[in-house]
This record gives structure tokens, C-alpha cells and sequence, in this order.
């Protein structure tokens, strides 16, 4: 990383964005050690203005949030963080600084694709999606059309558990077969909006 501490003093402001949601939770000040500090230990580290030191957002409430990404932006003078919060962000108990609700975890499905194409382009003996992509697009189509069936049963019956066990196997291999066409998630989407819009 090439961070210009300069331009505002010695500190730059950090965004701390759900790695999964994609909500953005809080904005803090880093000085170079607080960067390296979180870089180090794996836990968003601010530099209090007001304390005037180093502060490890959770380390009174025990909220930290893990870090999964550090980003740069263009003039090297704010980061982005990506992470994953262990609790309410915000000192008032709210999910954010902003005091937003952040309980989708549908981000996780971009997580998702990029480990299903991984898997794809670097395929390991002991990876049952690597052994899918092996057997071909016959056997990942038929394995969409077998968890297709046994949602539809499963939706006849009132079991949430076993429900959301056949739902969670149906979109997985669904995904899989998308990347098998090397069809992108977004594309299916964009049918649904143009749908949307008529």
C-alpha cells in the first residue's frame, strides 16, 4: 500500500463496509500505526481524536470486527475495510453509525461465486464442487433438476429445518450450473429487472 498520511496530518478516514452485506457500518481516523495494527492483529484499529491513542473498535463491548479486506482508493488518502462485525457497530447498540439495520446476508452469495469459480479454475481432489465440474454439465444439470424435486417435497411438508437444507442445496448448485455456462449471476438478474420494468 502506498497511504498518504500527509494530506490530513497524519490520519486518513477508514470506511468499515460488512464484508457480506455490503452495508457500510462506521467511518474512523487511522494514523500509520493504527493501520498497522489492524493489519497485524486482524481487528479494525482506529486512532482516537479524542482519546488520543490507539482504539480497537470493541475492545470495551466486545464487538471487534474481523477484518477481510484492506482497499486503498485512488489517491492513497481513505480505506476501505471490509469486515465482519461481531455485534452492533454503533456505541448507541445500533447495527451501524447511521443506525441502519444490516441483517441481509445475501452478499454472501457473491463470497459464494468467487469460491465456486475458484473451485472451477483450481480444482482439488477433495473439493465436491471441483468433482462436480469434472463430471460435466450433464451431471451439474441433473444435480439442479434432483434438488429441484426434493425442494418441491420438502415444501409439501412443514419442516423449516429440512426446507431450508433442500433450499440452500438447490441455490448452490444452481450457482454452480451458472458457472458451468459461464453464465455470471448478474446476467440472470438484469432478465429479472427488465421483467420488473415492463
Amino acid at each position: 500500500m502506498n497511504i498518504d498520511f500527509n494530506k490530513m496530518n497524519g490520519l486518513i478516514p477508514a470506511i468499515v463496509q460488512d464484508a457480506i452485506s455490503g452495508v457500510v457500518l462506521m467511518q474512523g481516523f487511522m494514523n500509520s500505526e493504527a493501520l498497522a495494527k489492524t493489519q497485524e492483529t486482524g481487528m479494525v484499529t482506529f486512532y482516537s481524536r479524542s482519546k488520543e491513542r490507539l482504539w480497537t473498535k470493541g475492545e470495551t463491548s466486545g464487538n471487534f470486527m474481523e477484518v477481510v479486506s484492506i482497499k486503498e482508493d485512488c489517491d492513497g488518502d481513505s480505506l476501505l475495510i471490509k469486515a465482519n462485525p461481531r455485534g452492533p457497530v454503533c456505541h448507541t447498540g445500533a447495527d451501524t453509525c447511521w443506525n441502519e439495520v444490516n441483517s441481509s446476508k445475501t452478499g454472501f452469495i457473491d463470497q459464494l461465486r468467487a469460491i465456486i469459480k475458484d473451485r472451477k479454475t483450481n480444482p482439488s481432489d477433495q473439493s465436491y464442487t471441483a468433482s462436480l465440474f469434472a463430471k460435466g454439465i450433464n451431471k451439474i444439470a441433473q444435480k439442479v433438476g434432483e434438488e429441484a424435486v426434493e425442494i418441491v417435497i420438502e415444501a409439501k411438508d412443514d419442516n423449516k429445518e429440512l426446507f431450508l437444507g433442500e433450499a440452500a442445496d438447490l441455490l448452490f448448485h444452481y450457482l454452480v450450473l451458472l458457472e458451468a455456462k459461464e453464465i455470471e449471476l448478474d446476467e440472470v438478474m438484469e432478465v429479472l429487472i427488465k421483467r420488473h420494468q415492463k
